[in-house]
């Protein structure tokens, strides 16, 4: 819905014109209500750039400044870097105006300490995440890429609880769930006797994978908040192409690539697409992006409120078709699981 003043709304920070043509969804049963695209701030860290704090600041005031109200962050991202970035830039922003999610359950970057689901490490990292954000709670605590746990047990018995115990105390105010394989997001949403409210899925519904589709009855059956994200495919659907980390297979890259080169022979940009894309879903409360600077924040506004001239719907007709001839998987799915665990086996 737009033409409304979500509660976010703080007169004398925010351009109310333009909050008032942001779409705003409820997240779930939260009541909170959240703008249909939302901050992703991985990119406020060594992984994808070199990290200028003037520059992400100045990228997410424009961003809140014109209704975007939901900001996700986790530990994860440059070990604390993008927590701390934006630490210091919340300092000068009315708490008020936004929501703010963070995670726990991935940390480093070597494989070998990336992941604790434990219940005390659970609670150690919320505190150290609201020192890094300079915060006394945050809005939604996720539970981070759960397929990596030794067992879905780990996850029920120790991770869940702790979480609730975070919640009870007022570090934060929502407990949520993220991860790669849909399936797995389901089954520890239906096993799990304490309730989530929402759910983050990332890469699953993009123009050449609309896995999450399946599964979106159930999540709106529990009541959560679904917010989908990494539409981009973590950088495969953009005219600058994934970086070297990126875990896809050799053919789902190859052909992403032939619908880049179209792109950019065309002169469009491949990420304008595969957001106006997502955005057409229905389903998803929010659509996550990860923005890191501000004409990314201007050509993702510039989709949701205008959507695509029509030589960009032509070359989004062609780049489907790209898709739908070319490709034969649409998935990474447990690829980087197995490799994880292989390497942790061969540890001992």
């Amino acid at each position: 819905m737009s033409g409304i003043l979500p509660a976010t709304f703080v007169p004398g920070f925010h351009d109310e014109e333009q909050v008032r043509q942001m779409v705003y969804n409820d997240l779930g049963k939260t009541g909170l209500k959240v703008s249909k695209i939302s901050f992703g701030t991985g990119v406020f860290c060594y992984a994808y750039n070199d990290v200028n704090v003037e520059k992400c600041r100045a990228t997410l005031i424009r961003a809140l400044k014109h209704g975007i109200n939901y900001i996700d962050t986790a530990p994860y991202y440059g070990q604390g870097e993008a927590e701390e970035v934006l630490g210091k830039i919340l300092e000068g922003i009315p708490r008020k105006a936004y929501y703010i999610a963070t995670k726990v359950g991935r940390y480093a970057k070597e494989w070998e300490n990336q992941f604790n689901f434990s219940a005390e490490k659970t609670k150690q990292s919320i505190n150290e995440s609201l020192k890094r954000l300079k915060l006394e709670y945050v809005d939604v605590l996720q539970i981070h890429d759960i397929e990596f746990a030794s067992s879905i047990d780990l996850i029920l018995n120790e991770t869940i609880p702790a979480v609730q115990e975070i919640v009870k105390s007022g570090k934060a105010r929502f407990m949520g769930v993220t991860g790669y394989p849909v399936r797995t997001l389901v089954e520890c949403i239906q096993k799990s006797v304490i309730k989530f409210d929402t759910v983050l899925s990332y890469a699953r519904l993009t123009m050449f994978d609309d896995t999450l589709n399946q599964f979106l009855p159930i999540f709106k059956k529990h009541n959560l908040g679904i917010i989908n994200a990494a539409v981009n495919s973590l950088g495969l659907l953009t005219n600058l192409g994934e970086r070297e980390w990126h875990v896809g297979t050799p053919h789902i890259k190859e052909v992403c690539g032939q619908a880049r080169k179209l792109c950019l022979q065309n002169n469009v940009e491949l990420g304008k697409l595969a957001v106006w894309h997502s955005l057409q879903q229905p389903g998803p409360d929010t659509t996550l992006i990860g923005i890191d600077s501000v004409e990314v924040v201007n050509y993702n506004l510039e989709v949701l409120h205008n959507g695509l001239t029509t030589h960009e719907k032509v070359l989004y007709e062609d780049v489907l078709e790209i898709f739908k001839n070319n490709l034969k998987e649409k998935h990474w799915e447990n690829h980087e699981v197995k490799k994880y665990w292989d390497y942790i086996k061969s540890l001992s």
